[in-house]
């Protein structure tokens, strides 16, 4: 190992899904692999627009230097809207951050030492995994699947001692596209309650529902524990990688010093963009229509499950999100799956990164977002014919 890099950069692993992908992207393969929102659903115009009249009202000023904490006015309606859900959320609470995943980092840098205890889901997603790596804490994984968070599995790593911290995506989980219900969120806040454990909600996909109703939040269920991470890039746009902690008092604090020394502020032009966006348009609405949409294309996608992959195959019927989770009869492996579905030109993740010191696994993660029907259907039929080569 090259002596000139710190140890903590040498152990963290390189992106999963891009060194699997590519060299698999040959042409006329199909991706179920990607987190990408559709970019059909870009409001291009209206953002457009946004872009002219801020240049207009604003002139040179929108290329200035701005306050750490974020644009005033976009925090203030971040805020409102979660006063919609019942949740005591004001601008003081907000940090916008470059993206949800550098809420990640500040959290890694404001909260863990090297050896600390992190709670993670398992499995869990793989953008945190690496994001917390770089602090070289001790994982501490706990089951999900679709009764939500094992909560024998949480007091058995509570019994170890708490961790620092307790990272979930409690919504259309990244990559099962479960959704803890609310029983069972109850049931977490309880064991947690008092313990110190700074659980964080992040929840990029929870504004994408397609049926069923909105569970409560950690927020309202433990609030002194709870650090919120959103974010604009599944409902909104990624490029312009807008996201925010919600967070009080002294960990605020030093969440903000964490972001003065990582990058001073987030772009101000385009939050100004984003604001201009949000004062003009519905967000609501606009969200409606992706939901439709993406609606669309999971209940295809299950469907098209349904006819093409063996009876064995199990997966998760997500109310919202991106994803869906499928497994594979005990014994058989995802990335020898991968390696079928590759030559069939059809890919997906394999789900060996979204675990914990595990390899081989028999899960895998397919979104339904970026594809259009027509592709989906050809897809999983593809991927059906390399299942049934993989059982013999």
């Amino acid at each position: 190992m090259n002596p000139l890099f710190s140890d903590r950069i040498n152990d963290v692993p390189r992106s999963f899904i891009r060194e699997i992908l590519k060299d698999a992207l040959a042409p006329g393969t199909i991706s179920f692999a990607g987190g990408l929102p559709n970019r059909s659903l870009f409001p291009a115009r209206a953002l457009e627009e946004a872009t002219a009249r801020v240049f207009v009202e604003q002139g040179t000023d929108i290329f200035q230097y701005s306050q750490s904490e974020g644009l005033l006015a976009l925090r203030e309606v971040i805020a409102a809207r979660y006063r919609q859900r019942g949740l005591s959320v004001e601008a003081e609470h907000i940090l916008i951050t470059t993206g949800s995943q550098q809420g990640l980092d500040l959290l890694g840098k404001a909260l863990v030492n090297e050896g600390d205890r992190v709670g993670i889901e398992e499995p869990g997603y793989l953008g945190a995994i690496q994001a917390f790596s770089i602090y070289r804490p001790r994982f501490c994984p706990i089951p999900v699947d679709e009764n939500g968070m094992d909560v024998s599995g949480l007091e058995q790593v509570l019994a170890g001692g708490a961790p620092k911290l307790l990272y979930t995506v409690p919504n259309f989980q990244n990559p099962s596209g479960i959704t803890y219900p609310d029983d069972n969120r109850r049931q977490v806040a309880e064991k947690l309650s008092g313990r110190g454990v700074v659980l964080v909600e992040d929840d990029p996909y929870g504004d994408l529902r397609f049926e069923g109703q909105p569970q409560t939040s950690f927020g309202q269920l433990l609030p002194e524990q709870t650090v919120m991470l959103g974010s604009f890039s599944k409902i909104i746009v990624p490029g312009f990688r807008i996201g925010w902690i919600v967070a009080k008092g002294e960990l605020m604090h030093k969440l903000l010093i964490a972001k003065q020394a990582s990058d001073l502020h987030t772009s101000s032009f385009l939050q100004q963009v984003m604001l201009q966006f949000l004062t003009d348009h519905d967000l609501d609405r606009h969200v409606e229509g992706i939901c439709k949409a993406y609606g669309q294309q999971r209940a295809h996608m299950i469907s098209a499950i349904d006819r093409h992959f063996p009876g064995a195959v199990r997966i998760t019927r997500p109310q919202g999100g991106m994803f869906l989770w499928a497994e594979l009869p005990a014994g058989l492996s995802a990335m020898r799956l991968f390696e079928k579905a590759v030559k069939e030109r059809v890919v997906f993740v394999p789900g060996d990164p979204f675990y914990i010191g595990k390899r081989e696994v028999p899960t895998l993660r397919l979104n339904y977002s970026c594809v259009n029907e027509e592709l989906i259907e050809v897809g999983i039929s593809r991927l059906g014919q390399a299942i049934g080569e993989l059982l013999g």
